[in-house]
């Protein structure tokens, strides 16, 4: 028998954002309450809210947008990896021997323990250093994910992990929810919202284990 894991953040009013982005609302313009036939919420957030996928677009002016990306590259066999709690990022020894033979990993660290407790925003995450991404982006990946609202902690504001995985072709995914997944070999399953010229999406993704 196979298990399935739902790895996709709640989307709620008050969960944790980026700091700057769009907060999530979430406001009913009909209810039984008052009277309606039936209940309709109008829903409003940022294109990187929750779990979600960043297309190229998202850092490259003429990069493919969310709703133009493979599916094929965001969907099929993949690996997730668990990062030692005690690490503060994805160094590139961290990989050695553990990613032959993949094209999709998905990286499970400490940040899962703090969403496991805690839905807020904490701004000491841990990210990818960036020759984990000039690996990576070297050994062309497809596909990248991190259980963080963004996959890098760059204090220049230059984001070069997102522009060399991106800039590669390699798509990133974000804001998982790994805590319950043990480390090994799954099949993902994920579709972002078809966002027409989208910089982001938000998207429902689960692994199925074999």
């Amino acid at each position: 028998m196979s298990r399935t894991y739902d790895i996709t953040a709640d989307l709620h009013p008050g969960m944790a954002a980026f700091p700057g982005d769009p907060p999530i609302t979430v406001r009913p313009t009909h209810s039984f309450a008052k009277g309606d036939p039936y209940n309709l919420s109008e829903l409003s957030m940022g294109t990187h809210a929750g779990t979600h996928i960043d297309p190229p677009r998202h850092f490259l002016p003429n990069g493919l947008t969310a709703d133009r990306i493979d599916l094929e590259a965001i969907n099929g066999p993949c690996r997730v990896v668990h990062i030692p709690d005690s690490h503060r990022e994805v160094s590139t020894g961290d990989l050695k021997g553990l990613l032959h033979g993949v094209s999709r990993v998905l990286f499970r660290t400490q940040n899962s323990v703090h969403w496991a407790r805690d839905e807020g925003f904490f701004p000491d995450y841990v990210g990818l250093a960036p020759e984990t991404a000039e690996y990576l982006a070297a050994a062309t990946f497809r596909l990248v994910g991190i259980d963080s609202q963004s996959i890098e902690r760059d204090p220049t504001g230059q984001y070069p992990v997102h522009h060399t995985l991106l800039g590669s072709g390699c798509l990133i995914l974000e804001g998982l929810r790994l805590a319950e997944v043990p480390p090994g070999e799954y099949e993902l399953r994920c579709l972002p919202l078809k966002l027409r010229d989208g910089d982001g999406a938000p998207c429902r993704a689960i692994l199925v284990a074999p």
